[in-house]
C-alpha cells in the first residue's frame, strides 16, 4: 500500500467536496466508513496493492459512539504497520453557520446549526488532536483546495488526466445541452443537409467529410478553434474543474456538429486528454 488517507472534518467545511478532489487525482475513496470495518478495510488492501494503491477513507461525527473506538483502530494499523496519516478539515464557526444558510442544510447531529456546530467539535476532538494535516476551508475556494491536496499527497494537480472532457454535437432546433459549459455554433458552415447525396449521410460519412473539409472557412476556423480549447484547458484544471463539456451545434445535430465533435475530440486524444463524445441528435428523423 503506498497511501493511506483517513480523512475528517467538520460537516461543511469541504470534506465532500475533498474527497472528490482524491478520486480526480485517482484515490480509492469510501465515504462514512463504519469504525468497525476499518482493520478489515486496510487487510484488503494490503492483499491488493495494485488495486488499493492509493486509499482514503471518511470518519466523521456520523460515526456517534463508535468514535470511542477511534484509538483502538489508529493502534490495529499501526500493528499492521500501515503508515496512516490523518487529515482533518476545518473552518470558522461563523463560516460554517453561513454555508449552511446558503444551503438550506439541516446540521447532521439534528441540533439548531449552532449546536450543532458544537456538539460536533466536542465529538471530533480526539480525531481533531491527533491530526497530522489541519486544512482550513474558511477562506478557500475549489482551485486552492486542490492544489492544497495536490502538496499534501504529491499528486499532479496540472495532470491532463484529471479533467474528464465530453464533446457534445447537438442540433439548435432541439435545444443547447443544459450542461454545457462551452458552445460553439457551427451553422458558418455551408449545410450538407442541402447538396442531393448528403441529406441522409451523417459527419461521420466520407462524403459529408470531404465536403466540409474543402470549404475554405472551415480550415481556418478549426485551426482557431482547436487552438483556443488548448489553451482554456490547463487554466480549467488549475481552478479545479473536474468535468467539461463541449458543445458544438449545428441545425440539425447530424453534419457540420458531428463533424467537427469527431474532429476535436480526435484532437484532444492526441493532446493526452480523457475524451467522451456524444452525437446527441444524430439520430433524429429530419
Amino acid at each position: 500500500m503506498n497511501k493511506f488517507y483517513i480523512v475528517s472534518g467538520m460537516s461543511g467545511a469541504g470534506k465532500s467536496q475533498a474527497l472528490k478532489v482524491f478520486e480526480d487525482f485517482g484515490f480509492v475513496c469510501v465515504d462514512n466508513m463504519p469504525l468497525q470495518m476499518v482493520v478489515g478495510f486496510a487487510d484488503l488492501c494490503l492483499k491488493n496493492p495494485s488495486k488499493y494503491k492509493n486509499t482514503v477513507i471518511s470518519i466523521d461525527s456520523r460515526a456517534g459512539k463508535s468514535l470511542d473506538s477511534f484509538f483502538d483502530v489508529l493502534n490495529s494499523l499501526k500493528r499492521k504497520k500501515i503508515n496512516y496519516k490523518i487529515i482533518f478539515f476545518n473552518a470558522a464557526d461563523s463560516v460554517l453557520i453561513r454555508r449552511y444558510s446558503e444551503t438550506r442544510r439541516r446540521h447532521p447531529l439534528g441540533k439548531s446549526v449552532l449546536e450543532g456546530i458544537s456538539l460536533e467539535r466536542k465529538m471530533l476532538d480526539k480525531v481533531f488532536g491527533v491530526s497530522d494535516e489541519i486544512i482550513d476551508t474558511s477562506n478557500m475556494t475549489m482551485g486552492e483546495l486542490k492544489e492544497t491536496i495536490s502538496k499534501l499527497t504529491g499528486a499532479n494537480i496540472n495532470a491532463k488526466q484529471n479533467l474528464n472532457v465530453s464533446v457534445v454535437s447537438f442540433g439548435y432546433k432541439y435545444g443547447i445541452p443544459n450542461d454545457a459549459d462551452i458552445v460553439y455554433d457551427v451553422r458558418f458552415i455551408t449545410n450538407p443537409n442541402y447538396v442531393h447525396g448528403l441529406k441522409f449521410k451523417t459527419g461521420k460519412d466520407k462524403a459529408v467529410k470531404d465536403y466540409i473539409v474543402k470549404q475554405k472557412e472551415f480550415g481556418a476556423f478549426f485551426n482557431i478553434f482547436s487552438k483556443l480549447i488548448a489553451v482554456t484547458l490547463p487554466g480549467y484544471i488549475k481552478e479545479g474543474k473536474s468535468y467539461l463539456t463541449i458543445a458544438i451545434g449545428c441545425t440539425g445535430g447530424r453534419h457540420r456538429s458531428v463533424f467537427t465533435a469527431e474532429k476535436l475530440s480526435a484532437f484532444l486524444r492526441n493532446k493526452k486528454y480523457k475524451v467522451k463524445i456524444n452525437h446527441r441528435d444524430i439520430l433524429r428523423s429530419r
